[in-house]
């Protein structure tokens, strides 16, 4: 087959292509630029992200010794520090004085009055009964009781048993030891440096609000993409008869679907977020809990996630992971090439069996399609299974109340291979309507 040089380009047609390659010029640079800051702001939050699941998580807070000590600790410090009796717990405690000391006054009396058989003992009997009056005694304890009770709730003696029930308690917390306390610490102290906050308070805070910011940049940036990538179909669709202005537009949209590849398989496709949201209980009178708690946190994109499959030892993720390079992404990248060589260069090159095949035949091979479906089902599956598993750990009684939360996501990085794979549809159309032009050009010069 012989193809004729160029199209027939009707006069004046000229100054038309260059205003056409301006505009998708302008497009192409606009999807480039939007590219660049979705995967630049995709990896940005995936690290951000990265650090907030690791200060929060469930290993330093509800699995770390430290926290529970620190928690119940400053309850009982408060319980000690707030320490004083009122009324009714003095009146209490004056009536089980005065009953021990009934108690033991009766029992005193009881042992002195045994029956003795020795002289020392009947002696000390005769002694004991004369000199005691135990009706006396046992008149005079409420007073006695009344004083201890004034003695014990004494500033002086609350003092004394705050300082020892502290310095027990101090004791105790010192002899409980958690090896995560050390590495948790020098954490804490590393994210404050690093974004310059003096608490994990502060340091959620402000990673939140980064991150809120950061998702509605992405998308704002994901949705210009789109939109350029409707206008450059949309130019198609209206000058697809317009023979003349095929190729520029062919070209230019090639280069468009190069950058939508390029994104969709750097930037994050699917962002796994378990957590336990709230978890709380009462002690002493106080409600203690956690919060935020990350169970389980992973974002990776596409080429990530080949990277961690051929890492692997085992042969067959790594023939999986192999598998997915070739077929996702080397090959669309090898059928865009394909076509292009094939519309663009001459005859001899675009005649080439390897080039044609790749542009005509192999689409068959093309898993980009595939790899969609594939993703989605994943969220859907993954996200149905950490709803029903996070679900057994919500509980609500009178003890203790837990919520969990699922906030795991599609990422903008997902929606951009989607929308490559339709544009590639639209490329396959724009090739086939090209060859078709191609072809009635031949048949007009034969």
């Amino acid at each position: 087959m012989t193809y004729p040089t160029s199209y027939n380009t009707p006069s004046g047609a000229s100054k038309g292509n260059i205003i056409l390659m301006i505009v998708l010029s302008a497009l192409l640079c606009i999807e480039g630029y939007c590219g660049y800051h979705v995967s630049k702001l995709s990896m940005q939050q995936e690290r951000l992200k990265q650090d907030y699941s690791t200060i929060n998580n469930i290993t330093f807070g509800i699995f770390s010794i430290d926290q529970w000590r620190e928690k119940i600790m400053d309850v009982v410090n408060g319980r000690v520090d707030d320490f004083k009796l009122s009324r009714q717990q003095r009146k209490a405690m004056q009536a089980q004085v005065e009953k021990q000391l009934h108690a033991l006054v009766a029992k005193t009396a009881a042992q002195m009055n045994k029956p003795q058989k020795s002289l020392m003992g009947k002696l000390k009997k005769f002694a004991f009964n004369t000199v005691v009056d135990v009706d006396d005694i046992q008149a005079q304890i409420p007073t006695f009781a009344r004083t201890i009770v004034t003695k014990v709730n004494s500033p002086a003696s609350t003092r004394r048993l705050k300082n020892i029930a502290t310095s027990k308690l101090d004791q105790l917390e010192r002899q409980t030891y958690d090896s995560t306390g050390e590495a948790q610490a020098k954490l804490a102290t590393k994210m404050y440096q690093k974004y310059q906050v003096k608490s994990t308070t502060d340091l959620n805070k402000k990673l939140t609000q980064q991150l809120e910011d950061i998702r509605k940049i992405t998308y704002n940036y994901a949705y210009m993409m789109f939109g350029c990538v409707v206008v450059a179909i949309l130019l198609w669709w209206f000058l697809r008869k317009q023979v003349h202005v095929q190729t520029v537009l062919f070209t230019l949209s090639l280069l468009i679907a190069f950058v939508l590849l390029a994104v969709g398989v750097t930037a994050s496709l699917i962002e796994v977020d378990a957590r336990i949201g709230s978890m709380s209980f009462m002690l002493l009178g106080e409600k203690l809990g956690f919060e935020n708690q990350v169970l389980f946190y992973q974002n990776k994109s596409l080429l990530e996630v080949i990277k961690v499959l051929v890492a692997q030892p085992k042969p067959d993720a790594v023939l999986v992971g192999v598998l997915l390079f070739v077929f996702v992404i080397v090959l669309p990248i090898l059928i865009l090439i394909a076509t292009g060589i094939h519309v663009m260069a001459g005859e001899r090159l675009a005649e080439n069996k390897v080039v044609k095949y790749l542009a005509f035949e192999s689409g068959k091979w093309n898993m980009a399609d595939v790899m969609v479906v594939g993703i989605g089902m994943t969220y859907i599956g993954l996200n149905g299974i950490l709803k029903s598993q996070l679900s057994n750990l919500n509980i609500h009684n009178d003890v203790l109340t837990t919520v969990t939360t699922n906030n795991s996501s599609l990422q903008p990085g997902f929606l951009i291979f989607v929308a490559y794979v339709v544009y590639e549809i639209v490329i396959i159309r724009m090739f086939k309507h090209i060859t078709s032009i191609k072809k009635a050009q031949v048949a007009v010069a034969q």
